[in-house]
């Protein structure tokens, strides 16, 4: 569900914060950057020093690369943490036969994280991107391909973009092995 707010809505909501007069601006802090190079262990201590738990992360170009939270390093630390912030991966939806509509930009680390999957994100970081790597192409609608545990039929493109994607759990056999 999305709610779109009106300027004037939002001009309210923000009046009613106390210490911000109404201004946007005393909400606003400067983005802070940091290179993709930097250590873990180096950015938990930067988060700590700083006292904030999101920075804009950039590569040697100084091109924005995405963003790393505090929650994040502490996931990859002590595994995920379930919060109130959290939602169920945007952009999937589970059909009743046991399949799942995946939006081609859905981020790997998002399903896996939703759903308790495995799913490799060391190659790719969206669902699209993961079967481009896996079939070695640019699939064309109606095309399927089996890894990793799923049947990934193409639904949608755009150009050379796949937009939609149905992926369908593999059976297991009863010794837990793939069933062809």
């Amino acid at each position: 569900m999305f709610l779109t707010l009106r300027a004037s809505t939002i001009g309210v909501i923000i009046g009613a914060l106390p210490g911000t007069g109404g201004d946007i601006a005393a909400l606003m802090a400067p983005p802070w950057f940091v290179p993709e190079t930097r250590p873990v262990s180096e950015q938990l201590k930067a988060f700590r020093r700083r006292r904030t738990p999101l920075a804009l992360v950039v590569d040697e170009y100084g091109e924005f690369m995405g963003i790393i939270t505090l929650e994040d390093i502490l996931e990859e630390i002590v595994g995920d943490i379930k919060d109130e912030h959290d939602a169920v991966a945007t952009g999937v939806r589970p059909k009743p036969d046991g399949s799942y509509l995946v939006d081609g930009s859905v981020a790997i680390r998002d399903l896996n994280r939703a759903f308790d999957w495995t799913l490799p994100d060391e190659e790719a970081n969206t669902i699209a991107g993961l079967v481009i790597h896996e079939a070695r192409m640019i699939p064309e609608v109606g095309q399927a391909f089996s890894f990793h545990g799923f049947r990934f039929e193409i639904l949608k493109k755009r150009k050379h973009q796949v937009t939609a994607i149905r992926m369908s759990p593999l059976k297991r056999d009863a010794d837990g092995t793939q069933a062809g």
